[in-house]
């Protein structure tokens, strides 16, 4: 049996998919060939490729963006009994990492058309310990830095970026992470550039460059690649400071960086996939798509919407959560993954019991935590997997 599409019936519609090119594929053998394995030639190479299309100075490869952010407030200096303002709805990592260095988390709301940081909300937050500010850009939808620029020179606040989801993404022309003191970049497989798990610190910072560099490594003087290639390799680097072992492999960096290669037909797929579904359920009253912001260019990590039966407002949330979470099980049951876009931190358990919040102390994060519904969207979707959505979408209006 099949639908109109040619497709089966079961079809299953991943939320994300990887879509390697043979290239991309036999990328990663000439590390493996080489014999050097481990943040060598390759991780260079991804590393000026990435300043090369991001525009930053420095770019810095580690293990993932969680380790990217917790580099960058440790290189910072953030530490035990500092504050940093974190927005309440974002990947539970990006509280984490303040709570991994002895900080406390102080979170603030989120704007809910954008689903990003509310700077008026931030600022409100900060107090004489606010040290940092959090910045995330979710989803491939810049957040509005002037204002956080702004607040943070007001106070002398580090701005450490969030940019996991930030790959293709600008701000009035320019590409996110390269406006705080560093940006955090994630290779997850959910990410339109992946090796496995990965991450990349940017940053305009000579100095700051080169303490992440060290502290990645071991809180090494130089590289095993520089030492090598030097005029005694068989010297041992000094190590000013006590570091950690967050280094990319030449592996990973070698998947990444030939994925570089075509950096701008990625992007512009996905816009091109974002677009045929924006056209598509423009007569949707009850699902909000992805918001249009003059001087942003969106790069569509994923392709969140509001479900929106009703307005959402406090006394709605709940009936709408269920009604979302019926529709979810639906198309799950005809074959399409779908996800909640993100999740509220505060109404996490660990966030929840150790700071006391209720869900309604952000009661936009809220509504985005119990109301959002991201479909599918990846670079390498085919037209009738699409198309399948599209029409089981539809079907909710027909």
């Amino acid at each position: 049996m099949s639908t109109s599409t040619g497709l089966p019936t079961r079809v299953s519609v991943p939320i994300a998919r990887t879509s390697l090119t043979d290239a991309e594929i036999q990328s990663v053998l000439a590390p493996l060939r080489s014999g050097w394995l481990v943040q060598g030639p390759k991780v260079r190479e991804f590393e000026e490729k990435w300043s090369a299309f991001t525009g930053a100075k420095h770019s810095i490869a580690v293990t993932s963006c969680t380790t990217a952010l917790h580099l960058s407030l440790a290189a910072l200096g953030f530490g035990p009994g500092d504050e940093a303002i974190v927005p309440a709805f974002t990947w539970v990592s990006t509280a984490n990492v303040v709570e991994h260095l002895g900080g406390r988390v102080i979170f603030c709301d989120i704007d809910p058309t954008t689903f990003n940081i509310d700077a008026e909300d931030a600022a409100r937050k900060v107090t004489p310990r606010t040290k940092a500010i959090l910045p995330v850009h979710l989803f491939g939808l810049a957040a509005d830095m002037n204002p956080i620029l702004a607040l943070a020179k007001e106070h002398g606040l580090w701005v450490v970026e969030d940019a996991a989801c930030g790959f293709g993404s600008t701000y009035h022309g320019q590409h996110v992470g390269t406006f705080g003191d560093t940006g955090n970049f994630s290779f997850h497989p959910r990410k339109a550039i992946t090796t496995g798990e990965g991450g990349m610190v940017t940053t305009q910072s000579d100095e700051l460059a080169e303490k992440l560099r060290r502290l990645r490594d071991h809180g090494a003087a130089m590289s095993d690649l520089q030492r090598h290639m030097g005029a005694r390799p068989y010297l041992l680097a000094d190590h000013p400071d006590a570091g950690y072992n967050q280094r990319m492999t030449d592996i990973q960096a070698a998947l990444g960086s030939a994925q570089m290669e075509r950096a701008e037909a990625i992007v512009s797929e996905r816009r091109r996939l974002a677009a045929i579904y924006d056209e598509a359920f423009s007569g949707l009253p009850w699902l909000r798509t992805p918001i249009h912001l003059a001087e942003y260019g969106h790069g569509y990590q994923s392709y969140p919407c509001l479900f929106q039966p009703e307005p959402v407002q406090s006394r709605s949330v709940g009936r709408i959560n269920q009604q979302r979470n019926e529709w979810m099980d639906s198309l799950q049951k005809a074959g399409i993954s779908t996800r909640p876009a993100t999740h509220a931190v505060h109404m996490l358990a660990f966030y929840r019991d150790k700071y006391g919040l209720v869900p309604t102390d952000f009661p936009n994060a809220q509504a985005a935590n119990d109301c959002s519904i991201s479909l599918p969207l990846f670079h390498g979707m085919t037209e009738a997997e699409q198309q399948h959505v599209i029409n089981n979408v539809l079907a909710r209006s027909a």
